[in-house]
């Protein structure tokens, strides 16, 4: 077994454990989504004040939070399509509040390049989101991408452990936005293989009747 295996199996048994635990508690799935949005926004606090390394740690336990909320709702059998809706929208509130405490912290000393930059990384998050869903509703699927929520939470992890955020803005900033590219050939290229395919399907249609 190798060590990345022995540390994934290990989390996983702690999480295991931990939702076990929420679920045997009865605590509302939604209730632990709310929470998750309430530690994140006191990591943009931190974030804000220039504490990076703490503000790294608090955004890891309310990643916990992220983790378990959808498996407690599945353990005690409250999956509903509300509690999916309710979980993305915090989700987006949760992201934005870390990168307006970035902005603050920028603002406050003065880097005005890197406040342009985190909000054109704030622009990337919700694009990401938003073409993803506004794809959906034409073709049945666009997962298209590298730079979804998970990878962008862990790069502003690493930039706050390592206390070097500055790199991680330019990789969200690039990658994300290549992202949103990459949807929209994706979605592009899709909406014209089903509006051929019908185009096709209209001349057979005729012939028919």
């Amino acid at each position: 077994m190798t060590y990345t295996r022995a540390i994934g199996e290990a989390c996983n048994k702690v999480i295991v454990l931990i939702v076990r635990g929420l679920a045997l508690s009865r605590i509302s799935p939604n209730a632990l989504t709310f929470i998750g949005l309430l530690i994140n926004i006191a990591a943009a606090v931190l974030l804000a004040f220039g504490h990076f390394r703490w503000a790294g740690a608090v955004i890891i336990g309310a990643g916990i939070f992220d983790m378990v909320d959808g498996r407690v709702a599945r353990e005690t059998n409250r999956v509903t399509k509300f509690g999916g809706f309710f979980d993305s929208v915090l989700d987006r509130y949760s992201d934005l509040a870390l990168l307006m405490g970035l902005l603050v912290y920028y603002a406050s000393i003065n880097r005005n390049f890197y406040v342009v930059m985190t909000a054109i990384v704030m622009t990337a998050s919700v694009m990401i989101s938003y073409t993803r869903s506004r794809s959906e509703n034409t073709i049945p699927s666009c997962k298209v991408g590298f730079m979804e929520r998970p990878e962008r939470i862990v790069l502003l992890i690493i930039g706050c452990l390592a206390d070097r955020m500055a790199p991680v803005l330019w990789v969200i900033a690039v990658l994300g936005n290549i992202t949103v590219i990459h949807r929209m050939v994706h979605t592009y290229q899709e909406t014209s293989r089903l509006e051929d395919a019908q185009l096709r399907a209209v001349p057979t249609a005729e012939r028919q009747h």
